[in-house]
């Protein structure tokens, strides 16, 4: 989800996500919420941090669950180490209706929260 806000916001910015244990796909809640937030998912797959390792980063930003996971630790080329903490909405369980109301409240952070990084890091050290 913060891949495809970063890129909503810039489409300029070359921007990747990935996982230190990617899943078989992208989570369907994901993509009907962001869908719901004008943003298309279909084409995203989950990749693995090992892919990036060589490469310099500008930023790696963090989003894992701090109340349920402890958070690795990306080895690669990095300026700027960031951490947002989000709960985790796959871990949510209940009715179909609980599960998306828990995905859409973690959209709507993370979509405050990527934008307010966007604004004060990216757009200020443009100019």
């Amino acid at each position: 989800m913060a891949q495809g806000f970063l890129k909503s916001f810039d489409k300029e910015l070359d921007v990747h996500s990935a996982g230190t244990e990617p899943a078989k796909e992208i989570n369907p809640f994901a993509v009907e919420v962001m869908k719901e937030a004008g943003i298309d998912l279909t084409t995203h797959y989950p990749k693995s941090v090992d892919n990036y390792l060589n490469e310099l980063w500008d930023y790696v930003i963090t989003v894992c669950d701090d109340a349920n996971e402890a958070c690795p630790f990306f080895a690669g080329r990095v300026k700027h180490r960031i951490h947002m903490g989000f709960e985790d909405p796959s871990r949510a369980t209940g009715t179909r209706d609980f599960v998306y109301g828990k995905f859409r409240k973690i959209r709507d952070e993370i979509r405050e929260q990527f934008l307010k990084f966007y604004s004060k890091e990216i757009v200020n050290h443009e100019h």
